[in-house]
């Protein structure tokens, strides 16, 4: 693990976009995609507005994103959620939740999950992907033509 000494206090961490121990998680994410040529950008996130957040143990990370959605979602989207160490995966996910609203008041926030990327936690007897987001008070909204789980939440409190 990469881990870098500034990283000190309590809660989430904002880093740039292609800091080298957010990419090193990243890395390890079950939706990278690796270039066959070998080519390794420097930024990893994507266009739009985002934050890129690390716990300061580097044993999280999650990367909010606003963007344009080819399939018509609306809101931030969880682009990244890592957990290998640290608090619960749920708790850590609601104060990440808490920082996107923060930058986006009032947003829908939403994420993909990939059944095949994923292990499956059994939950009322049935399986389920993307455990933490439901614990976290996330619903599932549908699947995209690729077969993606899409999942969202809204604000407790809607401003007015």
């Amino acid at each position: 693990m990469n881990v870098q000494p500034f990283l000190f206090g309590e809660g989430w961490i904002e880093v740039r976009d292609g800091n080298d121990t957010a990419r090193s998680l990243f890395d390890r994410h079950y939706s990278r995609y690796f270039y066959a040529d070998g080519r390794r950008p420097t930024l990893f996130v994507g266009p739009g507005e985002k934050i890129v957040l690390l716990t300061p143990d580097a044993g999280a990370l999650c990367v909010w994103r606003k963007f344009i959605s080819k399939d018509g979602q609306k809101g931030v989207n969880c682009a990244v959620y890592r957990r290998e160490a640290g608090d619960l995966a749920s708790v850590l996910l609601a104060s990440a939740r808490q920082v996107a609203w923060l930058r986006w008041p009032g947003e829908r926030l939403f994420t993909y999950v990939d059944p095949r990327g994923v292990r499956a936690t059994m939950r009322a007897g049935r399986p389920t992907w993307g455990h933490c987001f439901y614990q976290d008070g996330w619903v599932f909204e549908g699947l995209t033509k690729k077969r993606l789980h899409i999942l969202a939440r809204y604000p407790d409190e809607v401003p007015a």
